[in-house]
C-alpha cells in the first residue's frame, strides 16, 4: 500500500462516500473505487460493505482507518523534522460544551502563538462521543470530564478542577444552601453527561429532593432561567463567569467541597504527544488564571485503559 491509498481511505471515512472522497483527493469516483479495491487486495480483507448504498466501512475498515490516520500524521511530522520545518498541520481537538466557549478558545490562541503553522479544528460534544472520536482517530485529543470510562488504548490526563456552585436569582441573596434548595424551585441540568449525574448524586447525598420546575440540556439555558427568576440551580463555576454583574446570587455548594475534574484524553501512542503536552500545560495555566485549581501534571499519573 502507498500513502495515496491511505489518504483516499481516510477521505472516504471522513466524507462517508466514494464521491465525497473523490472531491477531497482530487480524483474521479471511479479512481477512488479502484484505489480502495487495490488496497483491499493488498491487505487481504474487505474494508467496505458494498451491499449498502453508498458502501459502508466495516469494522476491519475502521481499524485500518485508525492506523492510516496515525501513519499520515507521522509522515507529515517526519517531513517537517527532516526539512527543519516547524510543527504544522491541523490539530483536531474536542471539548465539552461548558468549556468550549471560554477556556478552550483562549488556550488555542496561546497555542497559535507558539506554533504559528498549526491550525485547529474544534469539535464540541459530550464526553463519551468525544472519547470515541479520539479512539477512532477523528480527534487528536479531547478535554472531557472525569467519571467516564476510558476506552482501551487511551489515556486521560487531569488538567484542572473547578467547584460546583449554587446559583439563584439576586433577590435570594444571603440565604443558606438548604433554604435555597427547599425554598426555591429547582432547574435541573438534563443531559447524559458526568456533570448531570454528579449533581444528582450530590443532591441525593445531601438528602434533598428539590421541587423541580424546569429542565434544560445546556448550561447557558440553565443560567438564563436562574437570571429570569425561575429558580435555583447547581452549575460549574465556569458556566456563569460571563454573566452580568448582579444578575445572580452565587454561593459555594457543600462549602466548596464538591468539584469536577477535567482532563485531556488522547491515544496512548500519539505522534502529537509533544504538542498535546504543551496544550495541557496551557489549559492548566488558563484555568489557574480564572481561579480554578490546576493539578501537578509532573506527579499525577494519567488514567489508562487497555
Amino acid at each position: 500500500m502507498d500513502i495515496g491509498q491511505l489518504q483516499t481511505l481516510v477521505a472516504v471515512a471522513d466524507t462517508g462516500s466514494f464521491a465525497g472522497a473523490a472531491r477531497v483527493v482530487n480524483l474521479t469516483a471511479s479512481a477512488v473505487s479502484q484505489q480502495i479495491q487495490k488496497l483491499e487486495g493488498e491487505v487481504g480483507v474487505t474494508l467496505f460493505d458494498r451491499k449498502k448504498r453508498p458502501p459502508q466501512i466495516n469494522a476491519k475498515g475502521e481499524e485500518l482507518v485508525r492506523a492510516a490516520r496515525s501513519v499520515l500524521q507521522t509522515m507529515t511530522e517526519a517531513r517537517l523534522a527532516i526539512s527543519g520545518g516547524r510543527t504544522a498541520g491541523m490539530l483536531k481537538i474536542g471539548a465539552i460544551r461548558t468549556i468550549s466557549m471560554r477556556l478552550v478558545p483562549f488556550a488555542l490562541a496561546d497555542m497559535s502563538a507558539l506554533y504559528p503553522d498549526l491550525t485547529f479544528d474544534l469539535t464540541v460534544g459530550i464526553s463519551q462521543s468525544l472519547m470515541a472520536d479520539v479512539a477512532t482517530g477523528r480527534l487528536d485529543a479531547a478535554l472531557v470530564a472525569e467519571h467516564v470510562g476510558v476506552p482501551s488504548g487511551l489515556s486521560w490526563h487531569p488538567v484542572f478542577s473547578e467547584p460546583l456552585v449554587l446559583v439563584a436569582p439576586p433577590h435570594a441573596a444571603g440565604q443558606s444552601e438548604l433554604s435555597l434548595l427547599y425554598g426555591l424551585p429547582f432547574i435541573r441540568y438534563e443531559t447524559a453527561v458526568p456533570l448531570a449525574r454528579q449533581i444528582e448524586m450530590e443532591l441525593s447525598r445531601l438528602g434533598v429532593t428539590p421541587r423541580e420546575i424546569a429542565v434544560a440540556n445546556t448550561m447557558p439555558s440553565v443560567i438564563g432561567m436562574v437570571q429570569a427568576g425561575l429558580g435555583v440551580a447547581i452549575v460549574p463555576r465556569i458556566a456563569y463567569l460571563d454573566a452580568s454583574p448582579g444578575s445572580l446570587y452565587c454561593r459555594s455548594f457543600r462549602n466548596g467541597a464538591i468539584s469536577r475534574r477535567l482532563g485531556l484524553v488522547q491515544r496512548q501512542v500519539s505522534s502529537r504527544s509533544e504538542v498535546l503536552t504543551e496544550l495541557r500545560r496551557i489549559l492548566a495555566q488558563r484555568a489557574s488564571d480564572i481561579g480554578f485549581d490546576d493539578v501537578d501534571m509532573s506527579t499525577e499519573p494519567p488514567h489508562e485503559s487497555g
